[in-house]
């Protein structure tokens, strides 16, 4: 464990001591975790990011008709 110091303005560091004591925890203890769940957070949506780009991609309908053009659907003269 390495010691560090680091200072805060008094609302953090109320919301700090508030926190820390609600879930039975020192603040130091308090700040590691907080900053090891952080930390966690690119890892965890590279990993689900390289899961979702590794599947094959799908079709999402099996419609032997054509889809509508994109000015048909744009096309707001029918709505006024």
């Amino acid at each position: 464990m390495k010691n560090i110091t680091i200072t805060l303005d008094v609302q953090t560091a109320k919301w700090l001591r508030m926190h820390a004591a609600e879930k039975e925890m020192s603040v130091s203890r308090f700040v590691s975790e907080l900053l090891r769940e952080k930390m966690k957070q690119p890892l965890e949506y590279e990993q689900a990011m390289r899961r979702f780009l590794a599947q094959k991609p799908f079709e999402l309908s099996e419609r032997t008709e054509s889809m509508p053009l994109r000015d048909e659907i744009h096309d707001r003269s029918r709505f006024r």
